[in-house]
């Protein structure tokens, strides 16, 4: 016991330590943004505290001081990597040029497509990088938005377009609790955008070809290969998700169901998928170990094999993340080095990190590695506490505790990122697990023949069968509703203070000592103080005029109560649509009803009137505030002068033209004016 307690000591590892203080380093850079480049300060340091280190080595080593300076230089090279990811220290940058020009003329940017992206309703979206600025050499991502057109084929990476457009910002969300796309962009390094017609693109070739490029083009011809083959559409889908990291296909009913039974993490490729075909490869490649040098042929064919499949998938954190622990494990094998799965899974972190520190923020990274973290840290023990004799339940006990243990890793993260817990993630995982084996030997296997010409109908028939009982088991399992916690609310202040519970009740479970139960107690009484604290600030009351474009939606909340006023033309329910469904998981709602909205009604002693298109209003009451929707043809010079109110709102429900109209007439009656579109919803407390 004594033993196992010292070899888990991982916070003793120098590798943790540094990885900590990289990762508090971009924290700092990320929420406490500064003018000051930091990597000269960073490097001048690094180079004097290695000469120090080469002339006094023996006695520096011992040394507190020398540990923390280290330390510090990581905590800088963290900063400074956040830094270097920023347009303002990137001298290059398209923005720096755009700025120095005259904004008023149309720039003409060349721009580069490194990324195709998911797209939506009314767009095909790309990650593009700006190559030049009206000739001008320049650098630099952003978001390229192409309406679509019936006859305009999708682009690919490589792809080199010229485009005369404004480069804009990416709007910020115009409803509270609303999924914030311009901060996600900017976690990915990109902060401008480009919406265009494909008419207002110039000229189009194709650009040098990069290893991306060339594995998006595999992709591509595998999937239009696949598309000729007898695999159905939603079996296709699921194989081009689980081998070519390729969900578009996915259908919507099918994605949400794998959702809602916790089965979500196979239809993207990660470190699972990664693990699986390790394995797969060690036994394919285990004659090479009877020729010579056949052990170093194997592990260089092992590790080109994990990262062409990285490469084939999207090269995803989770994927990259799970390539490069089983590459270093290869490596210190060959060396003949002991390993520690807790130093090698903070090795790779370290050394992505260093590489690509935006990748901190990707919600991918974040899950794979407290999920592995996590498995690696208590999954032996809970393991230990039972060994069934039979191979059969030994092999479901063990995924049973992998699945326990990542679980208990990802819970908090997921709950704040997704607001719902799928009571039956352990039966689907015991009954998952072992498909995802068959599933992705099978569909490797499938979409080798396939390449060559050469799958026989038989052999997507039995796929078909396979993933079609999988998929029925997931709808199944999707449909228990009462085991299917949803719209769970979880502050940042939630995570944190549950990952403090976790990892004390770790501590204490793994050796009982009165400081570590104190820790434990102290964490439950802090977990319980933030429940209570978010609770009281979510009982507020307040009116909200949502910004819901051709519709009108006013939410007054009382406490944890929420009335929500709707024009009846709405017949259907909107208490699980956007924006009302975020709204309503954020400040807990628990009491949810809805109502037409009036014509004239009272808030916090204040008079609204709600003008819609037939234009009648009262002149007998005084009117506080006024809110136009849905474009009603009135003056409203004459009904500011009628009615005296002290606000005029307009929401997303007017035609532009009207909104203009009636901003420069308050502007020349000096009357506060506010359109949801342009300045997000209207909330009076």
């Amino acid at each position: 016991m004594y033993l196992y307690y010292r070899k888990m000591r991982f916070i003793n590892f120098a590798i943790v330590k540094f990885s900590i203080s990289l990762t508090l380093g971009i924290l700092s850079a990320y929420l406490f943004p500064t003018d000051t480049f930091t990597l000269p300060f960073v490097l001048f340091s690094f180079i004097l505290l290695f000469i120090l280190w080469f002339i006094e080595r023996e006695r520096l080593q011992k040394s507190i001081y020398y540990g923390l300076i280290t330390y510090l230089i990581f905590f800088g090279i963290g900063f400074a990597s956040y830094q270097l990811q920023l347009p303002t220290f990137q001298d290059e940058h398209y923005s720096h040029i755009l700025s120095e020009n005259d904004t008023s003329e149309t720039p003409l940017l060349t721009l580069k497509i490194t990324e195709v992206l998911k797209p939506d309703r009314f767009n095909h979206k790309y990650i593009a990088e700006c190559i030049s600025v009206n000739k001008i050499e320049a650098s630099g991502k952003i978001l390229l938005n192409i309406q679509k057109d019936s006859i305009l084929k999708e682009y690919t990476i490589d792809d080199v377009l010229l485009i005369s457009e404004k480069v804009i910002t990416i709007p910020e969300p115009l409803n509270p609790y609303q999924f914030d796309y311009s901060a996600y962009m900017k976690k990915l390094g990109v902060y401008f955008q480009i919406r265009t017609k494909p008419r207002t693109i110039l000229a189009f070739e194709k650009g040098s070809k990069t290893i991306r490029g060339t594995a998006e083009n595999i992709r591509s011809h595998l999937i239009a290969k696949l598309k000729e083959s007898k695999i159905t559409d939603n079996e296709r889908s699921i194989i081009q998700a689980l081998v070519l990291g390729q969900r578009r296909d996915i259908d919507k009913q099918l994605y949400a169901d794998y959702a809602a039974a916790g089965a979500v993490h196979i239809l993207a490729v990660s470190g699972l998928h990664v693990g699986i075909l390790f394995f797969i490869l060690k036994w394919l490649f285990l004659p090479l170990g009877n020729i010579r040098y056949g052990k170093q042929i194997k592990a260089i064919a092992i590790i080109c094999c994990l990262f062409g499949f990285a490469l084939l998938a999207g090269l995803s954190p989770s994927v990259v993340r799970a390539a490069t622990m089983f590459s270093l494990f290869l490596f210190a094998e060959q060396l003949k080095r002991p390993t520690n799965s807790i130093n090698t899974l903070f090795i790779s972190y370290l050394f992505l990190l260093i590489i690509n520190p935006l990748w901190l923020f990707h919600v991918g990274f974040q899950l794979s590695y407290l999920a592995v973290f996590f498995i690696l840290l208590i999954q032996p023990k809970l393991f230990g506490y039972w060994y069934p004799k039979n191979w059969f339940i030994r092999k479901a006990w063990a995924i049973l505790t992998v699945s326990i243990a990542a679980q208990v890793g990802v819970v908090p993260l997921s709950l704040y990122y997704f607001h719902q817990f799928p009571g039956l993630f352990l039966l689907t995982n015991i009954v998952v697990l072992p498909f995802l084996g068959i599933l992705l030997g099978f569909g490797l296997l499938i979409v080798l023949l396939v390449s060559i010409n050469m799958l026989p109908d038989w052999l997507s028939e039995i796929y078909n069968q396979i993933v079609l009982s999988l998929n029925n088991f997931i709808s199944w399992v999707a449909k228990q509703d009462a085991f299917l916690f949803q719209d769970i609310h979880f502050s940042e202040e939630k995570v944190l203070g549950a990952y403090l519970f976790i990892i004390t009740s770790i501590l204490l479970w793994k050796q009982y000592s009165y400081r570590r139960l104190t820790a434990c107690l102290l964490s439950i009484c802090l977990l319980i103080g933030i429940f209570i604290w978010d609770k009281r600030e979510a009982s507020g009351n307040e009116l909200i005029v949502f910004q819901k474009s051709r519709n009108t939606l006013i939410g007054i909340k009382n406490g944890n109560d929420l009335i929500l006023l709707k024009p009846d033309t709405l017949s259907e329910t909107v208490k699980n649509v956007f924006p009302i469904k975020g709204y309503r998981t954020a400040n807990q709602i628990e009491g949810f009803s809805e109502k037409i909205v009036p014509k004239v009604f009272s808030y916090n002693k204040q008079n609204i009137l709600v003008l819609d298109s037939l234009a009648v209003y009262p002149k007998s009451i005084k009117i506080d505030i006024v809110l136009l929707t849905q474009s009603p043809k009135i003056n409203l010079e004459r009904l500011i002068d009628s009615l005296k109110p002290n606000h005029i709102i307009a929401d997303g429900n007017n035609y532009k033209t009207y909104v203009t109209r009636w901003r420069n007439t308050c502007k020349k009656k000096k009357l506060p004016f506010y359109h949801t579109g342009t300045k997000g919803a209207f909330i009076l407390e």
